[in-house]
Parts: C-alpha cells; structure tokens; sequence
C-alpha cells in the first residue's frame, strides 16, 4: 500500500469521526448547534469526496 492511500485512509477516518460529532451533538436544551452542524457537513462533504474520487476511483 502507498503511503498516500495510507494517508487517504487516515484522513477518511478522521473527518467520518468529527462529521459524526458534529451532526449527532446536541446542547443541555437538546437542540442541534449551528455551528457543529455546519462544520459536520463540511466534514462530510470532505470525506465522501475522497472516498469515492481518491480511493473508489468513481469520479
């Protein structure tokens, strides 16, 4: 394995872990944060493009 699709691995894993926390966190009142929900999509957006342009090879 590439050191790079090393890499691409390890930044899949890690922005799939902060998209989780950002679009499941809640607030003491239960209500979903802006700011986490933004940054969760962001995060997302992230990890699914290199999932399937870097490493399925799709795009």
């Amino acid at each position: 394995m590439e050191s790079n699709q090393l890499v691409n691995y390890f930044f899949i894993m890690v922005t799939a872990i902060i998209a989780y926390h950002g679009l499941t966190h809640r607030n003491e009142d239960g209500e979903s944060d802006f700011g986490h929900m933004l940054f969760g999509a962001i995060a997302l957006l992230f990890c699914l493009r290199v999932l399937f342009v870097d490493i399925l090879k799709l795009v």
